[in-house]
């Protein structure tokens, strides 16, 4: 590993920092497609269309969300390997990652296929917008094995500290996302489901050329695809890291999913402007959880290579940074909010913008709390303690299944607005005393831990 890649060395908070640019370079140009996908469908497709893309998000979350949260956990094990520098446990936990991965495409995308539809109705979904959410969110599952292969690509590049490429091949795919997202819709008229096809493509190319990559630069040792050497232990550990990490995303998205039922209640209105707000605060918060991803990596090669110290000043730099980019997203929500809201919503009045200026005026004096979370929760989860962080996730259930409560009573939307950083408070408190009790009670993270 060249030593630019290598965050066992050099100072912790400059490290994270340049490993952590191009993850929120990815971020933002993710969320600048998401808001130019949004952009064109309310501008072109109409409100119903906007409407229906909120209906399908709690899904996303609770589905998508569960894959990229494996597929992050999957690498930690590779990652602590990087670390500690044992080629052996590389090439079998990241074969074995492969393989898990194929296992879940086929159980996973087949399953959410068939129960879309039901699942829509079942969260209430209104009537008028359920054929264009069935038929969004069935091509969205339909790519998830282009998401695995992303993901899990992307977090193997990441585990080496290879964060560069992932974002170069992630930009040139957003890029020809737009590009097919406006033909389909112009060209071949095929309406909303045009945006579904055009990310399931490019996202698929995304994930090629990160293998491509990886099979052909000299950077990272040569893997031959062979399961000899793969055990049950090999295995059951690349499992109980991944799969509690994408439970803790699906448990937290379950929150999501109650919440929505609850704005669907509230009628298209609450359910346009929920949408258009949230996409408008992912531009602000996903680099956040984008340093948090950095942070996953980093603890996991610096606990493979027994350096608690180096652990410690690496959970101060990244609180750092979040605490930064809190204020720094607080003052451009404040000034901006109002452009923001009527590129969106296509105009500057009515009831729509109101809910949505609302929406990010509340959740915008919470930034601080959610960039924490993110540097605690990956904290365990860097440092193999997946299991720890579904409770986490229990804590972001709880918190927005209290506000989808209170929203059905009088107060109604108001309470929407208060439901992400309810569940963020909850899960930070829990996650900050776990890294205190995983600190005193693991004994590679002692000061006198030898090398």
């Amino acid at each position: 590993m060249s030593e630019n890649n290598d965050l066992t060395q050099g100072a912790p908070l400059r490290k994270i920092i340049q490993f952590s640019i191009p993850l929120v370079g990815g971020s933002i140009f993710q969320q600048f497609y998401n808001f130019i996908d949004t952009l064109i469908i309310g501008r072109l497709l109409g409100i119903d269309a906007l409407a229906a893309i909120g209906a399908y998000y709690p899904l996303s979350f609770l589905i998508l969300g569960f894959v990229q949260g494996s597929c992050i956990g999957f690498s930690i094990p590779l990652a602590q390997s990087v670390g500690e520098g044992n080629q052996r446990d590389i090439h079998r936990y990241l074969v074995g990652g492969y393989l898990i991965c194929l296992i879940l495409t086929v159980l996973l995308t087949p399953i959410m296929m068939i129960s879309t539809h039901p699942i829509l109705m079942l969260l209430n979904t209104p009537q008028h917008i359920l054929k264009l959410a069935t038929g969004f969110t069935i091509i969205a599952f339909a790519g998830i094995p282009a998401n695995i292969l992303y993901n899990y690509s992307a977090s193997t590049l990441r585990a080496f500290g290879d964060s560069n490429h992932p974002f170069y091949f992630l930009v040139i795919s957003l890029f020809l996302n737009i590009a097919l997202a406006l033909f389909m819709i112009l060209y071949l008229h095929l309406g909303l489901n045009s945006v579904a096809i055009a990310t399931v493509i490019s996202e698929f190319f995304a994930g090629l050329l990160n293998v491509i990559f990886f099979v052909h630069s000299d950077r990272f040792p040569k893997i031959k695809l062979t399961i000899k050497g793969l055990n049950h232990h090999i295995l059951g550990r690349i499992c109980m890291i991944g799969f509690p990490m994408g439970l803790e995303y699906s448990v937290s998205a379950i929150g999501a999913v109650i919440m929505q039922d609850a704005i669907n209640l509230l009628g298209v209105t609450a359910v346009a402007a929920q949408s258009a707000g949230d996409k408008i605060r992912q531009l602000f918060t996903l680099p956040m959880e984008s340093v948090g991803m950095a942070i996953a990596t980093y603890m996991a090669q610096n606990y493979g290579a027994r350096k608690p110290e180096r652990i410690k000043q690496g959970l101060k730099s990244g609180s750092l940074i979040q605490l930064s980019w809190s204020f720094f997203a607080f003052i451009l929500v404040i000034i901006f909010k109002k452009t923001l809201i009527g590129l969106v919503l296509g105009t500057t009045h009515g009831q729509a913008f109101h809910l949505t200026d609302l929406y990010l005026t509340t959740i915008s004096f919470f930034f601080i709390v959610h960039g924490l979370l993110m540097i605690f929760r990956n904290t365990l989860q860097g440092l193999g303690h997946s299991m720890y962080a579904i409770v986490s996730g229990l804590g972001e259930l709880i918190g927005r299944g209290i506000a989808s409560l209170i929203a059905m009573t009088s107060i109604g939307y108001a309470a929407i607005c208060y439901a992400n950083q309810l569940a963020w408070g909850l899960s930070l408190c829990y996650c900050v005393f776990m890294v205190w009790w995983v600190f005193k009670r693991d004994k590679r993270l002692k000061p006198d831990t030898k090398n």
